[in-house]
């Protein structure tokens, strides 16, 4: 079983920020398995799936960013998965906007919510799919821009690499290796 968790925060203010990548590509996850977020269970919005017969949790946790840790730590716990199992899809202030990256591990860099789930996971040993938000053009603050609405003219941008980061979350929880699914999707 796989647990695919959208990072990002769940008062509808931010619902078109780029801080919300996450929340946006796993409501992607559940409309391409042809499920819906029916309950909320470990401080998440939960959805159940299967993939050739393998049950598959997608997870918005309402934790907000900074704390989504704690939600993951605690869906780990309820699924009995292995943290090997576990796919984060989030924003990534670190890549070009609207690219998407898949790692098999690694830091959290500078993202505040992978912190949190490093820390209570207590491993960097799971997969995470980054989505690119940076625009070199932009120069304010990361907290005040990754808070920020996406600007109109690169909304279809960044619903593509949503779209293209769920495709890879169902690669991986299908079964495909991730180092095949990081040739096919990364850039």
């Amino acid at each position: 079983m796989f647990i695919i968790v959208g990072l990002g925060n769940p008062d509808e203010k931010y619902l078109k920020t780029f801080h919300n990548m996450g929340y946006i590509a796993a409501g992607d996850v559940a409309d391409k398995l042809g499920v819906k977020f029916k309950k909320k269970e470990c401080e998440s919005y939960v959805a159940e799936a299967n993939i050739s017969g393998e049950k598959v949790i997608i997870a918005r946790p309402v934790t907000y960013m900074n704390a989504s840790g704690r939600a993951v730590k605690q869906l780990l716990a309820k699924y009995k998965t292995d943290v090997s199992h576990l796919i984060v899809i989030y924003d990534d202030y670190d890549l070009p906007k609207g690219s998407v990256r898949i790692r098999p591990s690694g830091s959290a860099g500078t993202h505040n919510g992978m912190r949190s789930v490093i820390a209570e996971t207590g491993s960097q040993n799971f997969t995470r799919i980054r989505i690119g938000i940076r625009d070199k053009e932009v120069n304010i603050p990361i907290i005040n821009y990754v808070l920020s609405e996406v600007r109109k003219e690169d909304y279809e941008l960044f619903v593509s690499a949503c779209r293209r980061a769920a495709d890879a979350a169902v690669a991986i929880a299908g079964g495909k290796a991730v180092e095949n699914v990081m040739t096919e999707f990364n850039g």
